[in-house]
C-alpha cells in the first residue's frame, strides 16, 4: 500500500521544519488536528516519524517499507479480534459497573440471543451514576447507545480501516459483527487488542 498524498506532504513538512508540533502541521495544511490523528499515527508506526512528548516530530530517515505497512495494517480484523463481554438488556447498572471491573474493560455489548441490540460503556455508567443515584438499579437498556447508531466492523476488514474508526469515533472498542447479519455479535476489537497487534508485529521484525 502507497502512502497518500497528505501523508506524504506531512513527511516534507516535518524534514523541512523539525521538530515540528502536530499543531504547526495542521496549520501548514489548513486542517484541523484532529484530522492528522490517523495520519500521524501511521507515520510513526511504521517508523518513518519519531515523536517526543512536548518536544514534537521528527523525520527518522527511515524508508518506507510496503512489506512493513501490509504487515502491521493489510491484516484482517478476523486475525486479531477477540470475544467480547456481553450482558443482557435486563442487567441493572449496577451488575454492569461490576462486570465492567471483573473483566477490566471499557465497554460491555447488549445482546439478545446473540443479537447486538446496544453497547454500553464506562461514560455511559459513570454519567448515570453521577446524574442520578437511584440509578443504579435500572436495567442497561435505558442508558445503552443503541442499534444502529452504534460504529461496527466485520471479520474482513482492514485492521487499518478498524484504527481509523476507533480514533474517529473517540470509542474504546468496536463490534465485529457478521457480514450477512450486521446484527449477529461475533468478536469485538478494542484499542489494546491493536496495539498489542502493532507491538507484536514490531518485536517479530526485529527478531
Amino acid at each position: 500500500m502507497e502512502l497518500t498524498k497528505r501523508q506524504k506532504e506531512i513527511i516534507q513538512i516535518v524534514k523541512t521544519d523539525e521538530p515540528i508540533s502536530a499543531d504547526n502541521i495542521a496549520k501548514q495544511l489548513n486542517l484541523s488536528k484532529p484530522t492528522l490523528r490517523s495520519d500521524l499515527a501511521i507515520l510513526t508506526m511504521t517508523g518513518i516519524l519519531d515523536a517526543r512528548p512536548k518536544v514534537g516530530y521528527f523525520f527518522s530517515g527511515q524508508n518506507f517499507d510496503p512489506l512493513l505497512f501490509d504487515d502491521l495494517y493489510e491484516k484482517k480484523v478476523s486475525t486479531i479480534m477477540v470475544a467480547p463481554i456481553t450482558v443482557k438488556k435486563e442487567t441493572t447498572v449496577s451488575d454492569a459497573v461490576t462486570m465492567l471491573f471483573m473483566h477490566d474493560v471499557g465497554t460491555l455489548y447488549v445482546v439478545d440471543n446473540d443479537e447486538l441490540l446496544g453497547v454500553i460503556s464506562r461514560k455511559d455508567l459513570l454519567r448515570s451514576t453521577i446524574s442520578n443515584s437511584d440509578s443504579t438499579q435500572i436495567p442497561v437498556a435505558m442508558i445503552m447507545t443503541r442499534m444502529p447508531n452504534v460504529i461496527t466492523t466485520t471479520e474482513s476488514d482492514r485492521i487499518l480501516d478498524v484504527g481509523y474508526k476507533i480514533i474517529q469515533h473517540e470509542v474504546d472498542s468496536i463490534p465485529v459483527v457478521d457480514e450477512e447479519n450486521p446484527l449477529k455479535l461475533i468478536g469485538k476489537i478494542s484499542k489494546t487488542v491493536v496495539l498489542k497487534h502493532f507491538i507484536d508485529e514490531a518485536l517479530h521484525l526485529k527478531k
